[in-house]
């Protein structure tokens, strides 16, 4: 009982090691996508899941005290602060951890190029279309797949123009 509070390895460690664990997760998912962060499938749950079980051992080694534990999370959560703060002062930092919004569908025209960059299929964009009163892809003045992973739809005033 007396081992709860005591840590098995040096706390700058357990930072170290919650900081690059980090790091590395946020440019992995980053790098998947905008679908991935925004529009979880069941597919998407699981992977963040088991992503979360495997950097488990990474993050924190063999330190099992509470200490180690409420470390590792104030790290966590200081460094997902830290960068929502400096996102929201740089444009360029938020361009990088964010990315910026995807046209996708414009007058009617659907940009194939844009979905297949964005790993949407057109079964998800009619989806998002029919959310918001879209049945027709000639109804949609813009379909833009946003930062966070929604599509916008902005219908056209008049459909049969």
């Amino acid at each position: 009982m007396s081992d709860l509070l005591v840590l098995s390895m040096p706390w700058y460690e357990i930072v170290l090691r919650g900081a690059l664990v980090y790091i590395v997760l946020l440019s992995f998912l980053r790098l998947s996508g905008k679908r991935t962060v925004g529009q979880f499938t069941p597919f998407d749950l699981l992977l963040l899941i088991l992503l979360g079980d495997a950097v488990q051992g990474a993050m924190i080694a063999e330190e099992e005290s509470v200490t180690g534990a409420v470390i590792l999370v104030a790290t966590l959560l200081s460094l997902n602060w830290l960068a929502g703060f400096l996102s929201s002062r740089s444009q360029r930092l938020d361009q990088l951890l964010e990315g910026s919004p995807v046209l996708l569908v414009r007058n009617g025209t659907v940009y194939e190029k844009a979905l297949r960059r964005t790993n949407l299929t057109h079964s998800e964009l009619k989806e998002s279309m029919r959310k918001h009163g879209c049945i027709r892809v000639e109804d949609v003045r813009l379909a833009v797949l946003e930062s966070d992973g929604e599509i916008s739809i902005v219908p056209r005033e008049d459909p049969k123009k």
